[in-house]
């Protein structure tokens, strides 16, 4: 593929991902170099997103295990179950 051959449908204003500037590429052989490019691309993003910490969960917090100290009087049996 030279220099001179550009795609159709360009958006102006559009830098080419990929440009051959030495060479005379088969349709084969391109799209090999394409789909090589594009692994490594999507490798990269696949570990780059598997270092991100997963949330942590809250279940096992030690500040669950802190209550409200118990209120006496009428009814506080029903609210101290709430709380």
């Amino acid at each position: 593929m030279s220099e001179s051959a550009e795609p159709a449908e360009e958006a102006p204003g559009a830098k080419p991902v990929l440009r051959v500037v030495k060479g005379d590429l088969t349709p084969e052989e391109l799209a090999a170099l394409v789909a090589v490019v594009a692994a490594r691309n999507a490798a990269a993003a696949h570990a780059a997103s598997r270092t991100k910490a997963a949330p942590r969960s809250q279940w096992g917090h030690p500040a669950r295990l802190a209550r409200a100290p118990h209120r006496f009087g009428p009814g506080q049996w029903r609210s101290s179950a709430l709380g």
